[in-house]
């Protein structure tokens, strides 16, 4: 299974007293437990193995924040827990807002207002490339077009993924041009873009590829790539929209 389900992050209660910290160091949890020695309540070092993963951090949270006394709430700091969901394969966010209010928040990922940055070849943390998925189209022109449209075919024929499925349309045209449109592809995009910067004829190369997850695999990992006026870019997609 390529999805980490899981759950990492803090929350940090500030100050409290010393009977508290006692009671919050002894709330059993299988999840979460409260670290004195950082006033938080952190995620747990041992693997753990019964119920599903949201409801029970959520559960255990809100257990421990419980335990706070009423008069000494107002300390708390705050922060955020991240939990991947089986079912669903969501990322989910756990936020204690200072004072103690919960906000529960799915994440939808979504590039309309995602900012861009130049790509770096291994810099990116990206899907597991043998459950890749790619999705969008690129034009460019080639010196012979109809070798270029033969080797992206066979770039996505024999490339060994888990997912042998999707589809890749190359096209040419007069000019030297070549269009390659992709379709649920199960291709290392990292392989792809070798082959696109062998093949393109230098600052032709546009269009934009989606890069997401046959396995439902965690959407941090997600991106997307665009190529424009001779620069290959990368996009994150923004998880959380009207943040509290």
């Amino acid at each position: 299974m390529f999805y980490d389900t899981g759950c990492y992050g803090r929350v940090l209660l500030g100050s409290v007293s010393a009977d508290a910290a006692a009671r919050l160091a002894t709330l059993p949890g299988e999840w979460l437990e409260y670290d004195a020695e950082e006033e938080a309540i952190v995620v747990r070092h041992i693997q753990p193995t019964a119920g599903p993963s949201l409801p029970t951090i959520a559960g255990e949270l809100v257990a421990i924040l419980a335990d706070v006394p009423a008069a000494q709430q107002a300390q708390i700091k705050g922060g955020d827990l991240f939990v991947h969901t089986e079912k669903s394969a969501q990322l989910v966010r756990l936020r204690v807002d200072p004072g103690g209010a919960l906000h529960v928040r799915w994440a939808h990922p979504d590039y309309a207002k995602a900012r861009r940055q130049a790509y770096v070849r291994g810099a990116e943390r990206l899907v597991d490339a043998r459950i890749q998925r790619l999705d969008g189209t690129v034009r460019f022109t080639a010196p012979d077009p109809g070798r270029a449209a033969a080797d992206l075919e066979a770039a996505a024929d024999t490339f060994d993924g888990l997912y042998p499925e999707g589809e890749v349309r190359v096209a040419t045209a007069s000019g030297g041009s070549v269009q390659a449109d992709l379709a649920g592809v199960n291709l290392d995009v990292d392989l792809l873009m070798k082959a696109l910067e062998r093949l393109a004829s230098p600052g032709s190369l546009t269009g934009q590829l989606d890069v997401s997850s046959f396995a439902g695999e965690a959407p941090e990992r997600y991106a997307r790539f665009v190529f424009e006026n001779g620069r290959t870019s990368i996009q994150r997609p923004v998880l959380w929209h009207s943040d509290t």
